[in-house]
């Protein structure tokens, strides 16, 4: 029986934003972002918050729950974690609907390159972006992320965008 300590998930600061652990009451804005991007109804809802959640403890990196400092109202997630199936790590962002076009996404997925980078020390980055969200692939561009193939992900069209170090 391994009884290893528990996984500490690093808290990042920025000037505006906390990157924190997954907490209990985050989920009911999550549930509410994941229905209205129509990605996941409420019980799908509840199995990927746990699943990123879970991924610090298989992994060692994961998603964050961002926070906003002045307030600690929860404006988003972004992540720095790894796919089954492809071995180099991948940044994801998302910023909830009433907070969006304030530079969150941004500002949080930098913090979390910045992390990949000077803490992990990875050599490179992706991210998975549908052709048709502008937001992100304005933020990957603004990261530095460049295109490199456009790929199927589950059955949806996808751009990889990378950055190496």
């Amino acid at each position: 029986m391994d009884l290893s300590p528990p996984v500490s998930i690093p808290r990042l600061r920025t000037e505006r934003l906390t990157l924190r652990e997954y907490r209990p009451n985050d989920f009911e804005a999550y549930a509410t972002h994941l229905d209205e991007t129509g990605f996941a109804d409420r019980r799908n809802a509840w199995r990927i918050f746990g699943c990123q959640t879970g991924y610090w403890l298989l992994q060692g990196t994961g998603w964050w729950a961002v926070e906003l400092r002045e307030t600690g109202e929860m404006v988003g997630t972004v992540g720095a974690f790894f796919r089954d199936t492809w071995p180099e790590i991948e940044l994801g962002w998302n910023t909830y609907s009433a907070f969006r076009g304030r530079g969150f996404a941004r500002e949080a997925a930098t913090a979390a390159l910045r992390y990949a980078f000077d803490v992990r020390g990875d050599l490179r980055v992706t991210a998975l972006i549908r052709p048709s969200n502008e937001a992100s692939l304005r933020v990957a561009s603004r990261l530095g992320l460049g295109h490199e193939a456009d790929l199927d992900l589950w059955g949806e069209p996808v751009g990889r965008y990378a950055r190496a170090r």
